[in-house]
């Protein structure tokens, strides 16, 4: 019964918001906990003190998540988590090496060479989470990191705006985009640029548009039905505070998703990303 807190708040917060009465399966995911792919983690320095990685694994496994694809600034964060718990983490490759290069990067071509250096030593499923805006997506720096993902069969995780992602699929049709918080556009937007690249997926950290009060906007409701097998959940911690919302962001992602078809709730979980990335590493 060590659930039985954590299962309380949840039944409080649906008779609260009126979805008290939801089906069988959301019962059995009660008892059962839903796994959850978490797309987008961060475990950048300012963490490791505070959080050792014992600590952050812990907090991982205590959330119920199947996988967790982990970032961070520097990459030594993410190589301490991955050789922690590796059959957990999933590492990728951010181009930063201080949080501070977060607006200069696509500007500075010593980035390169890092991250080829450490394409060389280290193994990635993906580059990313890395943040690119409109026409600097036709860059120096960043046509090299398409080719990069291209040459190493990774994935580009990309904060960026729509303009930006139509400028990688020119530069690589065949490239393969995580959108990050699916680029904090509208379902509507989300939709058309789905229905446009076939080979673009969206994580939802660091949203509440999509759902609140365990409750799916119907706007969101209708991309997940149209696309179950393009979304998945994230957390983002981009601050070492937001490491204390991974177990209930994990939980709160449960609810919501207890409102969809079984099927698309599975996908967006966990299926989806497992799909995508969970093999990769031992494929390579």
């Amino acid at each position: 019964m060590k659930h039985a807190p954590a299962l309380f708040r949840r039944r409080q917060l649906l008779v609260s918001s009126g979805l008290a009465a939801l089906p069988l399966w959301a019962g059995a995911a009660a008892a059962s906990p839903l796994p959850i792919f978490d797309a987008h983690l961060h475990y950048s320095h300012d963490a490791w003190d505070p959080l050792p990685p014992a600590q952050a694994v812990a907090l991982l496994r205590q959330a119920g998540l199947k996988r967790a694809l982990v970032s961070s600034s520097s990459d030594e964060g993410t190589q301490m988590l991955y050789e922690a718990a590796p059959d957990l983490v999933l590492p990728s490759l951010r181009p930063y090496r201080n949080r501070s290069e977060i607006g200069t990067w696509t500007r500075d071509a010593t980035v390169v060479a890092h991250l080829e250096a450490r394409l060389a030593k280290y193994r990635y499923v993906a580059i990313g989470e890395f943040h690119v805006f409109g026409a600097d997506a036709d860059g120096t720096v960043m046509r090299r990191v398409v080719a990069l993902a291209r040459e190493h069969n990774l994935f580009l995780h990309s904060h960026s705006d729509a303009d930006a992602i139509d400028r990688q699929f020119r530069q690589d049709p065949d490239a393969r985009i995580l959108w990050a918080h699916a680029g904090f556009d509208t379902p509507e937007n989300v939709r058309d640029m789905l229905r446009r690249h076939p080979r673009l997926w969206c994580d939802l950290a660091f949203r509440s548009d999509h759902a609140s009060m365990g409750r799916v906007d119907d706007g969101w409701r209708a991309a997940f039905l149209e696309f179950p097998d393009r979304f998945m959940v994230g957390t983002d911690t981009f601050t070492p505070e937001r490491w204390h919302y991974v177990v209930d962001h994990a939980d709160s992602a449960r609810l919501w998703l207890a409102t969809l078809p079984p099927a698309v709730a599975e996908r967006i979980a966990w299926r989806n990303g497992e799909e995508l990335f969970g093999q990769r590493l031992a494929s390579r």
